[in-house]
């Protein structure tokens, strides 16, 4: 009977020993393959038979109890494209759709993901990649969704405030009194800015300065063509004011008034010209100034800006998706969603590089990269597979001396069962 038991430990060597071989030959197929974490064959012996009339037990062979996923990271190699993103620590990046015919969200650590046609980040089948949605004012959702980060468009941004630091030259002569048909005639210094009204529309303004003598005055003009009313190719004015300085060239006091209609657009639309705060006389001199130097601006800006289209997209280390627009803004897109697992390894593989949720691997704990111990995000980069083929190889020696072995076993016993036939002969 012993023979027999020899035979079908042997057996279960054998059985064993083939599965390590299919689970090394899997991670050796896989040593490629973008996120992928090795599995490892577990042995376990089988049930044991009490020795009759003597003590001790005697195996019965070996089991395989289970495939374990080895979930060590893999070795980040950089790609230069933006969307392709590697977790750096724990976690999985969280998609949604349809794989083998079934529907639901899933878990990857393959992150090279692309932009569909309709401007979503998605994974190279398709499925679309989970994150934190941004409105127009770059302000995050707190419930993931399908993460659309092109086909967006920067609103425009009225001009409300206009910045301007200059010196107007104290030495220069009164000229005629202000002509708005003759500004350059009836002035001695202009500087230019371009603002922009509600719609987005731009409107090239001219800041003509002009010494009354007692002081300065300014007017605002831009072209008439693009206000309600206005004639094209004729300067309208859209505000004006007075400056005062004392002794020591600094500014005093200023006024303004405007009176800006953009056709089509917000009528009127408060235009704020700052020439820098009116000070005392021992006070420093940080706005526009009136030194015996010749007139020159400085720094001239505005707050507002044109509608801008998607130009490019930047991924920060938290997941943080930035658009940069063709009209020089910035702003939010978007947050990658990241899951972490209290059992990872007990996911379940669902091939493509996807995994699904069961209930030993625990309930996902959903947030954004780096936070709660979830691993960081690197943009341009691809985490590569676990697998060590080195000691891949090393192991499919051991796996091939055990079923050799295994092997040998059988044939012994097979031999002295043939010498127990020939006793009886």
């Amino acid at each position: 009977m012993s023979l027999f038991t020899a035979m079908s430990s042997a057996t279960s060597g054998i059985e064993a020993s083939s599965t390590d071989l299919s689970v090394i030959s899997n991670n050796i197929a896989n040593a490629s393959t973008v996120g992928f974490k090795q599995g490892r064959a577990d042995f376990e012996t089988a049930l044991s038979q009490s020795i009759i009339g003597g003590t001790g037990q005697v195996g019965m062979g070996t089991n395989v109890a289970t495939v374990q996923t080895l979930m060590s990271e893999g070795a980040l190699t950089s790609t230069g494209q933006t969307t392709d993103l590697a977790l750096q620590g724990g976690g999985f990046f969280i998609v949604s759709g349809s794989t083998d015919g079934q529907q639901g969200t899933f878990y990857t650590r393959d992150g090279s993901f692309t932009v569909d046609q309709n401007g979503y980040l998605v994974t190279q089948q398709g499925l679309m990649v989970q994150g934190f949605q941004a409105n127009a004012a770059g302000a995050l959702s707190s419930v993931p969704s399908n993460l659309q980060v092109n086909n967006i468009q920067a609103q425009p941004v009225a001009t409300a405030n206009v910045t301007v630091k200059a010196n107007l030259d104290a030495s220069a002569t009164v000229p005629p009194a202000w002509d708005p048909t003759n500004p350059t005639g009836t002035s001695n210094f202009s500087s230019s800015i371009t603002v922009y009204d509600s719609l987005g529309a731009a409107h090239a303004v001219q800041i003509f300065y002009r010494d009354t003598g007692a002081g300065w005055e300014w007017h605002a003009m831009t072209d008439g063509g693009g206000l309600t009313g206005g004639t094209a190719g004729t300067l309208t004015q859209i505000a004006n004011g007075t400056l005062t300085f004392n002794a020591n060239g600094a500014l005093t006091a200023y006024t303004q008034a405007s009176a800006f209609n953009p056709l089509g657009a917000t009528n009127p639309q408060a235009l704020n010209f700052d020439f820098g705060n009116p000070i005392g006389a021992n006070g420093s001199t940080t706005g526009i100034t009136q030194f015996a130097a010749a007139s020159a601006t400085t720094f001239v800006g505005q707050d507002g800006y044109s509608a801008g289209q998607l130009s490019s997209i930047q991924v920060g280390d938290n997941g943080t998706i930035s658009g940069v627009f063709s009209n020089g803004q910035t702003r939010v897109l978007g947050q990658v969603a990241v899951a972490g697992f209290q059992a990872d390894d007990q996911l379940q593989s669902m091939g493509g590089n996807l995994y699904a949720a069961t209930p030993s691997a625990g309930q996902p704990v959903v947030g954004a990269p780096g936070s709660g111990g979830l691993g960081s995000v690197t943009a341009g980069s691809l985490e590569q597979s676990n697998v060590d083929l080195s000691a891949e190889l090393v192991d499919m020696i051991a796996a091939q001396r055990a079923f050799e072995a295994n092997s040998k076993t059988i044939t012994t016993a097979d031999t002295l069962l043939s010498e127990l036939i020939q006793m009886k002969r």
